[in-house]
């Protein structure tokens, strides 16, 4: 659990702290509701016409000390128009409902029935699930709190239901996945001082306790695998490169493995092609990928997935040493392809390199999905809205499309094509590591693409959505571990047995 945080099941006779229940427009309320809230008589309704609360979704009324009920506090949000609500809704009504209740409050119960009724196993799984996200903070570096930042150092949240037993059991996937996201966002939270390659390759080792099989490829390793292409974004900095194989062998033995890699530069300076220093301490989450990776592994572990999945990451720090790699250098990948830098802040992409052909060669996926936060173009074309998706399947593309819907980890599909090679041709070497300013994102999946021979692939640029990410409903933090859920999704609706 989030620190702080201890969430529950109980019954709806069980009412402890704040009371949470929703409603439907019109003041439209579950059986079990209406039941609780029946000595306030007419109060509910007053009170909602005072404060012109019609129940649209997301909407709160927050009612202080009620008369009539036990509670200190009583608060009615909003979930729209009757009808099925979806599951991505359900997690953020689940948010909605933890984010209003008082910072200051130490025990609070909401009630898992809309105006359409109780809500089943899953659904309720659904909004503890938002419950638990909204409840994470990052805050362990504060010594002080500013004047209204208190909050009580433990809340206790009871989810009210019918069977509590039953949605105890039916809890533990969301609970794998809410454990995913939460690892995904402390890794990326972290400052690259307390996150190095090598912190960080031991926090993935962490997953041993799982059942998760994990290697830890170092230097000496890579060299003797031929990865110059990743060693050489790592070369100008103290902390040497760290290569992590996570495996889950939770499918049918001697199937084909799924794969996940990640883009995991736990600081990116840009190197001899320095960054601009306004903004650059964000750069602490340019391993957003290998974040993700981590956390997904972590939730499949832990909900036991019928598949075989590998999660693979490259951890680098791109720094401006004297033994730092140069613009007009070329190295020669893991694959035998050769590449001029052209410049040292295109490096997610040589990381990649070496990592796709790695993967691939030794492990023969059904699919590879890498993750980066690879170009700032793609926050041009798409905004933080939207991770950007690129392809050489349309089934998986079709698939991961359809997960980031459930989910709202949303992907929109960007092209690729032999057109856009020209860009990254060299006259040097087989090709250079960036193609100029004009469809970067583009350019720099062409390249990966270079990697992949034809196994199945697909791209995911989330450079707009895992850091500095948008405050929503159930993400008040400054990276959301976003892909952990998308992932989970893609795999538990189409791969496992």
């Amino acid at each position: 659990m989030p620190e702080g945080l201890k969430l529950g099941f109980a019954t709806f006779a069980r009412v402890r702290g704040v009371l949470v229940v929703f409603c439907a427009e019109n003041l439209k309320f579950g059986p079990e509701t209406q039941r609780t809230l029946a000595p306030l008589g007419n109060l509910l309704r007053r009170a909602a016409a005072a404060d012109r609360f019609a129940g649209k979704n997301g909407s709160a009324l927050d009612i202080i000390a009620p008369s009539g009920l036990n509670v200190p506090r009583l608060i009615v949000v909003g979930t729209g128009k009757e009808g099925e609500l979806k599951s991505r809704d359900i997690v953020k009504l689940g948010g909605v409902a933890l984010g209003k209740v008082p910072a200051a409050a130490t025990e609070a119960t909401i009630f898992a029935e809309f105006g359409s009724g109780p809500l089943k196993a899953d659904q309720i799984g659904d909004l503890a699930l938002g419950v638990r996200l909204r409840a994470y903070r990052f805050d362990r570096y504060k010594t002080k709190r500013k004047e209204g930042e208190e909050r009580a150092d433990k809340v206790t949240v009871n989810v009210a239901c019918a069977n509590p037993a039953a949605v105890d059991k039916a809890w533990q996937r969301p609970l794998a996945i809410a454990d995913g996201v939460v690892l995904a966002r402390d890794l990326v939270n972290e400052p690259a001082n307390v996150l190095y390659p090598g912190e960080f390759a031991r926090r993935a080792s962490g997953l041993k306790r799982l059942g998760v099989v994990v290697e830890v490829l170092d230097v000496a390793a890579m060299k003797k695998l031929g990865m110059a292409a990743l060693l050489g974004v790592g070369q100008g900095s103290v902390h040497e490169a760290k290569l992590v194989v996570m495996r889950w062998p939770g499918g049918k033995r001697g199937a084909d493995p799924v794969a996940f890699i990640g883009k995991g530069v736990c600081f990116d300076s840009g190197g001899i092609s320095i960054k601009p220093s306004q903004g650059m301490e964000d750069m602490k989450g340019d391993m957003a990928g290998a974040a993700c990776v981590v956390g997904l592994m972590q939730a499949l572990a832990a909900r036991k997935a019928r598949v075989n999945a590998v999660g693979a990451i490259g951890l680098v720090e791109n720094m401006p040493d004297g033994k730092a790699q140069r613009p007009g250098d070329i190295v020669t990948a893991m694959s035998g392809q050769t590449i001029e830098i052209v410049n040292t802040d295109a490096e997610g992409r040589l990381v990649l390199a070496d990592l796709l052909h790695y993967v691939n060669k030794r492990f023969k996926p059904k699919f590879m999905i890498d993750l980066a936060t690879l170009t700032g173009a793609i926050m041009v074309a798409l905004g933080q809205e939207y991770s950007g998706l690129f392809s050489n399947d349309d089934k998986l593309a079709d698939r991961l499309i359809k997960a980031g819907e459930t989910t709202g980890e949303r992907v929109w599909r960007l092209p690729l094509g032999p057109e856009y090679d020209k860009l990254i041709d060299s006259k040097v070497a087989d090709m250079k590591n960036t193609g100029g300013r004009f469809g970067g994102s583009i350019t720099a999946a062409q390249l990966l693409q270079r990697f992949v021979d034809k196994t199945p692939w697909a791209h995911l640029d989330i450079a707009g959505t895992a850091l500095g990410s948008p405050q929503t409903d159930i993400n008040k933090s400054w990276s959301a571990g976003w892909g952990v859920r998308l992932l989970d999704r893609l795999v538990a609706d189409h791969y496992e047995r």
